[in-house]
């Protein structure tokens, strides 16, 4: 069984930076354990919280797994920079926030103290010879707008590490938001409590204030 197929149905939609919310996976390169370690993945965390108070988006949901990650989120309309070239509050300026320091930061601990296993990460190529953490591209980025797929969405990523056999219930794993969700204590981020039951505000007309 792969370790999507209970993944809940959905409609595949991508419309960018429109208002609606995001369901983001992105892979550690050629899915090795990248994200194995309690340091690797606190320097996530860490990223992960910072990109959201420089971009503003809403953080509903979060697991990080050894090799890769899903992260649910809504990037409000009215904090999206008008100008196309300004990353701030879209999507592709939120994912290079993330991973960009995370990326950084495990490199230079690989170059000075794993140097062997930092040659799993080389890219040589005519012109120059560089080291990847994360795999090439953005990943899968799906807008995701009916309320029902988001709370199912929920679901789905606090059960990764269960159906891993990592844990046996979702708040046993630290590196997800399966324990704030339940209000226990403990719990590494605290997500926004603004993911709507119905939607009677379109998503496009949905400020940050009323969120």
């Amino acid at each position: 069984m792969s370790m999507d197929s209970n993944r809940p149905p959905r409609k595949k939609v991508k419309h960018y930076d429109n208002g609606e919310p995001h369901f983001l996976t992105f892979s550690c390169y050629r899915r090795l354990p990248l994200l194995s370690k309690d340091r690797t993945r606190q320097r996530f965390v860490d990223a992960l919280e910072e990109a959201r108070t420089m971009h503003g988006f809403h953080l509903w949901a979060w697991v990080i797994m050894p090799e890769h990650v899903h992260l649910l989120l809504w990037p409000p309309f009215d904090l999206i920079a008008p100008d196309p070239h300004c990353t701030k509050g879209r999507i592709c300026g939120i994912l290079s926030s993330i991973k960009r320091p995370v990326a950084e930061k495990a490199i230079v601990h690989l170059r000075d103290n794993a140097p062997d296993y930092l040659q799993r990460l080389t890219v040589i190529n005519a012109n120059r010879t560089y080291h990847r953490f994360w795999q090439t591209g953005s990943g899968h980025d799906e807008n995701v707008s009916e309320p029902v797929s988001l709370h199912a969405l929920i679901e789905y990523v606090h059960l990764n590490p269960v159906r891993r056999g990592l844990v046996k219930r979702p708040e046993d794993w630290p590196w997800s938001s399966a324990r704030d969700w339940q209000r226990l204590p403990d719990s590494l981020l605290s997500v926004n409590r603004t993911l709507p039951d119905t939607l009677e505000i379109p998503w496009a007309m949905r400020t940050n204030q009323n969120g």
